[in-house]
This record gives C-alpha cells, structure tokens and sequence, in this order.
C-alpha cells in the first residue's frame, strides 16, 4: 500500500516551472508548424524549407543561447547585435585588407567576443552596476568601433573563406523533387552544425554542472544563493563571459553566414534574441529557463515571420506586430507560471 502511495504522489507531483514553459515552447512551435503545413503552401511540406530556417538563423540561435545565460543569472544584454556587426567587419578587414586567414579571422571574433564579456562582466558584477546601462554603453561602442574599423560595405574575396562560406552538408536520404523531376538532397551549413553543437553543450552545462546550477540560484534570489555559499558576483561575471564568448562564437556564424562586412549587419539582433529567449520561456526575473526552449523559441520566431510573409502580409509592421504579440502571449504565460509558483511557496 505504501507502494503504490508513493507512486500516485509521484504523478501527481507538479510539473517545474522551467519543465512547463518548455513544454509550452515546444507545442506552441509544432502547432504553429503543422498549420503552416496544412493551410499555408506546399513549401512547408518540403524539409529543406526547415533546414532553410536554421541555416538563416544558426548565429541567432548561438547568440540566443548567450541571452539566456545572463537572462537566467538575473541579467541583460542588449549589445550583442552590434558586436556582431563588428566581429563581421573586423574579420572582414582581416581577411581582405590584413593577408589574415580563416583560422586568424575565427580567433579575432572570439577575442572580441570575449573582451566585451570581460568587460561588462565586471562592471555588472563587481562595481554592481545595472546590466542594461552597461550592456547599453557597450551596443554604442561596438556600433561606433566597427565605422572606425571600416564604413562601407564589401563581400570577402578571401578564397579559403569563400571555399568554406559554400561548404553544405548534404544528407542524401532527406529531399525533394524538383520541377524537372531530379530529387536534390537537403542540405545545411556549417553554421547549424556549430548551433546545434553549441545547444548541446549548454544544456548540459546548465543541467548537469556546478555554474549551471549557480546561474538558477543567482537569478533566482541573490540573497539565498549567498547564503548557500555561492559567489553571486563569480557567476554574474562568468554569465557575462560565456555571453562574450558566444557572441564572439555567433559573430562568426553570421559572417559565415553572409560572407560580408557591413556597420548594418544584425541589426536588431539583440530584439530578437531576447524575444527569442522568452519564447523560448526564460524569465525576464531570472531563475527559469532552458536552452532547449530557446532553440525552438528562435525556430517560433522565425515560422511566424515566414507565415506571415507567406501570407501577403510583405510591409514590416505586420512582421513586428505578430513578433509582439507572440511576446505579450508568452510574457503572460510566465506571469501565470510566476503566480503559480508565489502561491506554491
């Protein structure tokens, strides 16, 4: 009797807050997908057009990751689509205009990444200033530093890069027929490769390790992280530097990506990213949140846009007003989640 007790009890065990709004994420997404399927055209029916989504957003999905991050520990930050735009012209200039090499461009991007992290790292963390206005004063200094380093744009002629820009992945099972009768296999770039690489890595990391562990309880409650022995002002910095890091990381996919340097390039990123982070049902309080999510809140992101243009619906405001809908939607939800959790404590 005992038993089977603790088996009910065990059913009817609450799911977690970060569990829930996972679980939200995902079905939203495949509801949102199946539609586009069934109602929309035939190319949604196609697996390229999937791959297609994640190859457009491999670098948004990586600096997405990194929001999350910081977003989890308590934290923002809004710089990381203008130092992608420099990371591009800055690996742009050295290829083109410096003789560097692939190899010499990937480190210039992680460098620049991770100086930006360290820095705002350790304002954030421990001269205790607000991640908004430090994050702030650093989206104008990437914005400004990357006219100085070039102000024009022009696609990299570097052969060894261009070489690699074209590398596809072709995966011989998966295709369509095209209208000629030929089946041509689905492909997907390097940069999707590194995205899902780096999605895995830190959902182990923040599931399985001490620092994942610490992030939660920091954005959580501070307080009661202290008390538990955790470094509070540590973790805030090392959120900001793994944010760095994968800005750095996701810089390159997007130059990869686009094979060009321009002051333009991401702009807007930054939006996109924190949206995507909280579809993706990270918290704007901290303490919640889960990579997975954020990988399919960018794939959501990128469906709704896609519907939308399918759709007719061409002029931009029509895409920003979905995308804010989508938001006010999911920021409800977490608010119904954070009411729920109030009432369990």
């Amino acid at each position: 009797m005992k038993i089977a007790v603790d088996k009910k009890s065990r059913r009817l065990a609450p799911m977690s807050d970060t569990n829930l709004l996972l679980t939200i994420t995902i079905v939203v997404f495949f509801a949102m997908y199946l539609a586009a399927m069934l109602f929309i055209g035939r190319g949604f029916l196609r697996v390229q057009t999937f791959f297609n989504i994640l190859n457009e957003n491999a670098a948004l999905i990586i600096l997405s990751c990194g929001m999350s991050i910081v977003m989890i520990a308590g934290g923002i930050d809004i710089s990381v689509g203008k130092l992608t735009a420099l990371i591009c012209m800055s690996a742009a200039v050295n290829l083109d205009y410096n003789g560097g090499s692939v190899m010499t461009a990937v480190l210039l991007s992680l460098a620049i990444g991770l100086a930006f992290g360290i820095v705002q790292g350790a304002l954030v963390a421990f001269l205790d200033i607000q991640p908004f206005i430090v994050t702030l004063a650093g989206m104008f200094f990437a914005k400004g530093m990357t006219t100085i380093v070039n102000s024009t744009q022009f696609n990299v002629q570097n052969e060894a890069f261009v070489a690699l820009k074209n590398t596809r992945i072709y995966i011989p099972f998966l295709g369509s027929v095209n209208r000629r009768g030929v089946f041509v296999p689905a492909y997907v770039e390097i940069g999707v490769v590194i995205a899902i690489v780096t999605v895995i890595v830190l959902f182990i990391m923040l599931r399985w390790t001490k620092l994942g562990r610490s992030l939660y309880a920091v954005g959580g409650n501070p307080q009661s992280a202290n008390m538990l022995g955790i470094n509070v002002k540590k973790t805030r910095f090392l959120s900001h530097l793994l944010c760095g890091l994968l800005a750095g990381i996701g810089g390159f996919v997007y130059f990869l990506h686009v094979g060009s340097g321009a002051p333009s390039h991401a702009t807007g990123a930054e939006m996109n990213a924190i949206a995507s982070s909280i579809i993706g049902g990270t918290m704007l309080t901290g303490g919640v949140g889960n990579i997975i999510g954020t990988f399919f809140g960018v794939l959501s992101l990128s469906t709704i846009k896609n519907i939308v243009s399918l759709l007719g619906l061409d002029d931009a405001w029509w895409t920003n007003i979905t995308v804010a809908l989508m938001i006010c939607i999911f920021l409800v939800v977490q608010s119904v989640v954070l009411l729920r959790k109030n009432k369990r404590s």
